[in-house]
């Protein structure tokens, strides 16, 4: 799932928490496999720069890139987005999901839960101001999505095919095609996301292996 990240330009403190552990996250994963900072970058098919801001936590960077990162890692959006926790029960209480996207429109989406590889599952509540639209680009081969309306209207989009769905309509389709999810209306909508995503693993790419 390739996002926008929309923020003001200046991190608020919460923010800036978050991408600070993020950064020693992808970090930890990259210096355990070895790998330099432009082999990551090259396996993930994200700039060197954009790379090492994220490692120094001064970066808001899009749910597209800390995808990328993650699959290139093969560590699943999830593990990069949550501390380390050794106990198998993991809980998130009310408000204190990952807010990985806001748009000016009131817009939020919302990491909530999340599970390890290789079968890595994702949990999401979003919600999408009025005419707001969110694009994300194929996942992984495999990767399925199930989407339920709770408020409003929304429009999913996959591929060349439009479905419109209201409160208490849910869809599941394909996740490793370009997909979007829009707010046609003028109110705001809310749905919940899965995100299903099998056999996260490092990727092969030889030149973050050999370089």
């Amino acid at each position: 799932m390739h996002y926008q990240m929309h923020y003001s330009a200046h991190m608020d403190q919460g923010t800036a928490t978050m991408a600070f552990a993020i950064g020693n996250r992808v970090r930890q994963e990259r210096q355990f496999r070895r790998w330099t900072l432009d082999q990551l970058a090259e396996a993930a098919g994200v700039s060197r720069r954009m790379l090492v801001k994220v490692e120094q936590g001064g970066a808001n960077p899009s749910i597209g890139t800390l995808l990328r990162l993650s699959d290139a890692l093969g560590v699943g959006l999830p593990t990069l987005i949550e501390p380390a926790r050794p106990k198998p029960v993991k809980v998130t209480r009310r408000g204190a999901g990952a807010e990985l996207w806001r748009s000016e429109a009131g817009g939020r989406g919302v990491l909530v839960a999340g599970t390890e590889p290789p079968d890595v599952v994702e949990l999401w509540d979003w919600t999408l101001g009025p005419g707001d639209r969110h694009g994300s680009e194929a996942h992984s081969s495999g990767t399925k999505e199930l989407l339920e309306v709770h408020q409003g209207t929304i429009t999913v989009e996959v591929e060349d095919e439009a479905v419109t769905l209201v409160a208490g309509d849910a869809i599941s389709f394909p996740g490793d095609v370009t997909h979007a999810y829009r707010n046609p209306k003028k109110r705001p909508a809310k749905f919940s996301l899965g995100v299903f995503q099998p056999g996260v693993r490092p990727k092969s790419h030889s030149a973050a292996l050999n370089g």
